[in-house]
């Protein structure tokens, strides 16, 4: 299958799923690899490198032994589209002439009437990916259940039998 040139990536997609995953748990939760996995359909080997480069980046923190797991490394508010896919993938760039180098690095740069569109739609999308935060993303039936909370006893008077 062949990936559209403006087709975001899967390592990109799946690291999405992930962040909003943890995003939609409580930032004090440390979530197993296997549940990010199995409740974001991602293939577990593909998922583990995604952590890996996640807990570089400073985005996620990471949590050995029995009560191990992934947690979010700050607020989801914090956290925008555009910072979990320049973790995963690195800068954006629309065209090669967006990169960052110089405009002059292109052989057409004196006659280029694409430069300008090119630009201007590398701006808008990055303003839109810049803008959504993880907490306007987490979704509520992600979230652990609240413990339902015990129901209150009788006091010893009522609960007696009246015969």
């Amino acid at each position: 299958m062949q990936q559209h040139p403006f087709q975001i990536s899967r390592k990109i997609e799946y690291g999405m799923r992930a962040m909003i995953f943890l995003a939609s748990q409580p930032m004090d939760r440390t979530v197993p690899f296997r549940e990010i996995a199995r409740r974001m359909d991602v293939p577990e080997d593909f998922l583990a490198k995604i952590l890996k480069t996640l807990v570089e980046r400073n985005m996620v923190r990471s949590t050995r032994g029995a009560h191990g797991g992934y947690a979010l490394a700050r607020p989801a508010r914090e956290v925008s589209f555009l910072d979990v896919i320049e973790a995963v993938e690195g800068p954006v760039v629309v065209n090669v002439c967006q990169d960052g180098s110089s405009h002059d690095s292109c052989k057409a740069t004196g006659s280029c009437t694409m430069y300008g569109v090119w630009k201007l739609g590398q701006q808008r999308m990055l303003e839109v990916y810049r803008h959504a935060t993880l907490d306007r993303l987490a979704m509520s039936d992600l979230r652990v259940p609240e413990p339902a909370p015990e129901s209150p006893t009788r006091p010893a008077a009522e609960s007696r039998r009246v015969e």
